[in-house]
């Protein structure tokens, strides 16, 4: 994921920004951390480069 992208992306629950952590990246891409919403608090994880936006409950059941 490239930090320039939480210029559009943010919470699918309540629509308020997220506040970004970074574990790992590599050159100018993200590869681990988090997104958290500023408003209700959800977190959600980056994998692989990949921010999994899925609401709580439906992430749960997404196959690995």
């Amino acid at each position: 994921m490239r930090e320039d992208l939480m210029d559009i992306i943010c919470c699918p629950l309540d629509k308020h920004d997220l506040e970004l952590a970074v574990t790992e990246e590599e050159d100018d891409e993200i590869i681990e951390g988090t997104l958290t919403c500023t408003e209700c608090g959800e977190v959600y994880p980056i994998e692989d480069g990949i921010p999994n936006l899925l609401p709580p409950d439906m992430r749960e059941e997404a196959p690995a």
